[in-house]
């Protein structure tokens, strides 16, 4: 409804309609994408998903083997001093930590040069860390590929909008046009998404990865500082 008034001499336009604000939900935006951004964005959160997995996955696995007892190594050294060695292979077995299997190695060369035991140990390490960095370098590989996923449905976006452009014949279609725009911009927006949370993931785990190892260096240095001392 429109109404005209007289306003000292002027004459004013007043309506009762509002404008009305559209609004666009993640579902929509994804949907107006057209399936080559359907496809692009399933791909990603396929991959989200994997990251997540990876994460917690490892995240646990790493926090169960830093618990370590700290008195665990005074009662090695006491038993390793008292000659009770089955006693320390049981302990270590209890404890079952990368830690613990590292001092257990040692354990089973006690009697050999100090360097046998020191290259033993060495190489149990190596084992261990391998297996804590276990599927930690696919989240560093997703962090880089989930953008570059994310720009390849930039293009094919904005190539489906050249072409629509290309064919109009002097009347484009807008909705068409959206279409490849929306691709455009929803699957770099996802591809960057992916890759911030894989790259912060991977960085977490291995900074929690290389307390670990801090902690296996430390033990077995005490260890080995603990059979050279003097009887």
């Amino acid at each position: 409804m429109i109404l005209l008034s007289n306003i000292q001499g002027g004459t004013e336009l007043v309506t009762d309609s509002e404008s009305v604000e559209k609004t666009l939900s993640i579902i929509e935006l994804i949907s107006s994408g057209g399936l080559a951004g359907q496809v692009i964005i399933a791909l990603l959160f396929v991959l989200l998903i994997g990251v997540i997995y990876i994460y917690f996955e490892r995240l646990f696995a790493i926090k169960a083997a830093s618990n370590v007892d700290s008195n665990f190594m005074n009662q090695i050294k006491d038993h390793v001093s008292n000659g009770k060695i089955d006693s320390a292979q049981m302990l270590c077995a209890q404890v079952n930590t990368p830690v613990s299997r590292l001092i257990n190695k040692g354990i089973t060369r006690i009697g050999k040069p100090l360097e046998d035991i020191n290259t033993a140990i060495e190489n149990a390490g190596r084992l261990e860390l391998y297996g804590l960095e276990k599927n930690v370098s696919v989240l560093a590989t997703i962090s880089s590929i989930a953008p570059m996923i994310g720009f390849l449905g930039t293009v094919i976006g904005m190539i489906l909008s050249i072409f629509e452009i290309a064919n109009s014949g002097g009347q484009i279609d807008i909705k068409q046009l959206s279409d490849g725009l929306y691709t455009a911009m929803t699957t770099t927006v996802a591809g960057l998404i992916v890759g911030i949370v894989a790259y912060t993931a991977y960085n977490h785990l291995v900074v929690r990865t290389d307390k670990v190892v801090y902690q296996m260096e430390s033990n077995s240095l005490e260890f080995l500082d603990h059979l050279n001392e003097p009887i």
